[in-house]
């Protein structure tokens, strides 16, 4: 798969992305307004900044720039999330979009089950936890690991046949809604863990 990095203005786990960036997970990285600041901090240069840059607070020069009016309907977020599908990415890795503003976070959250729902494979990194989203029917595979919690949560209104296996406490065939707690904080055990949703979008939050 092709794999695009988007990185937000929010909190950087830049030891993190450095790793992964090493290991050749990125085929394109994408700075997302204030997020070009924590990559110059990083000493990396992205193939794109994209925003407003109401955050950052000036026009970036000698790099590629896609710059938009601050008056707009959608966030800078959701741009750099069109940008990378309209380039057909089929995997997105977002950095920078979990903590700081609720609201903000929020937002994120639901504009990756979105672009889930519209074929992108997409997790978010945060400092201490990242969060990965699936669209029935899929299936998703951790390794297996000592300790550590999981999550899962319908970010649809319902999500059909969820199971969990792996992990201290199993689901199987589940209905979750997303007026529920049911999914909160299972336990790894070290062993693989399978996470799957038949119909409807989840968001697992695990261990960044």
């Amino acid at each position: 798969m092709t794999t695009c990095a988007l990185v937000g203005a929010s909190d950087f786990n830049e030891a993190r992305f450095l790793e992964m960036r090493d290991e050749g997970a990125f085929d394109y990285v994408i700075a997302v307004d204030g997020g070009l600041a924590s990559l110059e901090a990083a000493g990396v240069r992205p193939d794109l900044a994209l925003g407003d840059f109401d955050s950052l607070g000036y026009i970036p020069k000698g790099l590629r720039v896609a710059r938009f009016s601050p008056v707009k309907d959608k966030s800078d977020m959701e741009l750099a999330l069109d940008r990378a599908r309209s380039q057909h990415y089929d995997e997105v890795f977002v950095f920078g979009a979990l903590g700081r503003r609720l609201d903000h976070t929020l937002a994120n959250l639901q504009l990756f089950a979105l672009f889930s729902e519209r074929g992108l494979y997409v997790t978010a990194v945060g400092v201490d936890q990242a969060v990965a989203f699936i669209t029935g029917p899929d299936v998703y595979e951790m390794p297996a690991a000592e300790e550590g919690t999981v999550s899962v949560f319908s970010m649809s209104d319902a999500c059909e046949g969820v199971f969990e296996r792996g992990m201290a406490y199993g689901l199987d065939d589940a209905l979750l809604t997303n007026r529920t707690s049911l999914g909160l904080s299972n336990e790894l055990t070290g062993e693989p863990v399978m996470i799957g949703v038949e119909k409807g979008t989840l968001a697992i939050f695990m261990p960044a």
